[in-house]
């Protein structure tokens, strides 16, 4: 099952079922979130409720994806009190040829010496799918920021002035609510591009977390499914409308060294992730970016991410803030 997240023209919120080349708009809940806490506290299935909840109103999902229809799509889930309580962070060097690039990007070493990145994949390869029940080996961790930083499809993706770059990183992120003693429930999957600053990162391997903290960009749908084993994808570049660079690629647990579970487990380990009511949307690393091939993104290069069975591709373009940085001023109380 597939959902999407709309606005109409008086910015209200609607929750829309995707049965191409339709969507099907769910009645009785104003957003997925509050789906998704229905679901919680009533020990439902969210296909379930949404089965029961179909309206008989049905959009074109080509007009809405296209932006010529009265709907917009907007963030497939978001936390509608207030974003500082969502936390948008991930796991990297799950995949191989994420830690080769970070290699590359990072090697101040004779070439036949694995550097940290390739440590940290082995060690996933190692330990990061322990049997059920057993706790595997920690992987990579990284902070993104809070639920301000999240995108929707067809928004801008923008590199800060006191950035150095802005480049995609093309993912599958899982969405996760706590529910009200803290508990830990998984809604589903989005597609996402963890948008990073590699040329900051490039400089020294310890401004990895600082060249995190930007906006990134997750959807347009969220897919309701208990795994995800063995995904394929392709990630594309355009520029002036043409191709700059495109390149297949492949996700899930078959092609990455660490299994959901054990990623879950060492989010979740720390009692600040389980604050009753937060939503938690988890980045589970990328096998390639542009940046890799030597590729610098422009203000207007287009952006796309698009996973099979995923839902449409999400799209976003770039826009780099050619503002003049400022000194922030601090008073003192």
């Amino acid at each position: 099952m597939s959902l999407t997240q709309l606005v109409d023209n008086q910015q209200q919120y609607h929750i829309a079922l995707v049965e191409e080349p339709n969507l099907i708009l769910v009645k009785n809940f104003e957003t997925v979130y509050d789906l998704a806490v229905s679901a919680m506290e009533n020990s439902l299935k969210i296909s379930q409720i949404v089965k029961e909840n179909k309206t008989e109103i049905s959009l074109n999902y080509d007009e809405v994806y296209l932006e010529k229809s009265n709907y917009k799509i907007t963030l497939p889930i978001h936390h509608p009190i207030d974003p500082r309580f969502c936390m948008v962070a991930g796991t990297g060097l799950t995949h191989k040829a994420s830690a080769e690039n970070r290699q590359k990007m990072n090697e101040k070493m004779a070439s036949n010496e694995a550097n940290d990145s390739i440590k940290m994949y082995q060690i996933g390869v190692e330990g990061g799918k322990p049997e059920n029940g057993n706790i595997g080996a920690q992987p990579e961790w990284f902070y993104k920021g809070n639920g301000s930083v999240l995108k929707a499809h067809d928004e801008e993706l923008i590199v800060p002035n006191y950035g150095n770059d802005g480049g995609e990183e093309p993912e599958l992120a899982a969405v996760y609510i706590n529910d009200k003693n803290g508990k830990p429930y998984r809604f589903g999957f989005v597609t996402g591009n963890e948008f990073s600053d590699h040329v900051m990162e490039k400089k020294n391997y310890l401004y990895l977390a600082p060249s995190k903290i930007r906006n990134c960009s997750i959807g347009p749908e969220i897919i309701i499914t208990d795994s995800i084993e063995d995904v394929s994808g392709k990630v594309t570049i355009k520029r002036n409308e043409e191709i700059l660079w495109e390149n297949n690629q492949k996700t899930g647990e078959n092609n990455m060294c660490h299994s959901l579970q054990n990623l879950e487990y060492h989010h979740f380990k720390y009692d600040n992730h389980r604050m009753p009511g937060d939503l938690n949307i988890h980045f589970l690393g990328t096998s390639a970016f542009s940046f890799g091939v030597g590729i610098q993104l422009q203000t207007g290069d287009e952006m796309i991410v698009e996973w099979e069975n995923m839902g449409r591709a999400l799209k976003n373009k770039l826009r780099i803030d050619d503002s003049l940085e400022e000194i922030i001023e601090i008073k003192s109380l």
